[in-house]
């Protein structure tokens, strides 16, 4: 039977190091507090983070300082200038990702079950609603490097992992309340050079965090470890 055109793109992805990259419309969509990009059959970096993975003070005054970035932009009525938008990143490849090293919360995904319960959540739809280049699964968040199938969203698969994941680990651990905080960080990859720096970051993650034997990370073709 010949493959249909999903497969097809799938292969395309899997057959290089690095993917794709559509050069369609990019459009602005707006969810939770902060701006997100996204492109038909778009190239993303994806951070989540449980929902008590910062210290709330630490939490608040990184939020009041990106807030103040966009907030500023919104009230010259102008869009994001470059330098914002690296200000904007940079509180999370900075700020946020030293302070989530530092194992703040109770870093449920340690445990093994849960972290088996993330891993299969995002290989499940591997290859149908995207292809998987890159993922870890920290003690306390977790990073994505992925191409987005045809027709599929990149809101709807966040929502699916973080809702499933959710609600098996809350049961698994018998306890209840949010799991994940509810905004994820998700930067569009542009072109090929930030494509093979995201995936290296997500590859060498566990290793800058002092987990040198960390076994919930894996990469797609191509990359050597």
């Amino acid at each position: 039977m010949p493959k249909d055109r999903k497969d097809r793109q799938a292969d395309a992805s899997r057959q290089s190091a690095s993917p794709i990259l559509p050069h369609g419309r990019i459009h602005k969509r707006s969810r939770g507090k902060l701006p997100h990009w996204e492109r038909d059959g778009g190239t993303y970096f994806v951070t989540f983070r449980l929902a008590d993975s910062l210290p709330a003070a630490s939490r608040d005054a990184i939020e009041a300082e990106r807030l103040d970035i966009v907030r500023t932009a919104q009230h010259l009525k102008r869009e994001l200038s470059n330098s914002e938008l690296a200000r904007l990143e940079q509180f999370h490849t900075g700020k946020i990702e030293e302070l989530l090293h530092a194992g703040h919360g109770a870093c449920h995904l340690r445990d093994d079950r849960c972290a088996q319960i993330v891993a299969d959540s995002l290989g499940h739809f591997d290859d149908d609603r995207y292809v998987l280049h890159a993922w870890c699964v920290m003690p306390n968040h977790v990073h994505v490097v992925f191409t987005v199938a045809e027709g599929h969203r990149l809101s709807d698969i966040l929502h699916s992992w973080k809702s499933f994941t959710a609600n098996t680990c809350n049961k698994l651990l018998g306890r209840r309340g949010p799991f994940w905080m509810d905004e994820s960080f998700d930067r569009l990859i542009r072109d090929e050079t930030e494509f093979n720096r995201r995936v290296r970051y997500t590859l060498d993650n566990p290793i800058k965090a002092g987990l040198h034997d960390w076994k919930w990370v894996a990469k797609g073709p191509g990359w050597p470890r």
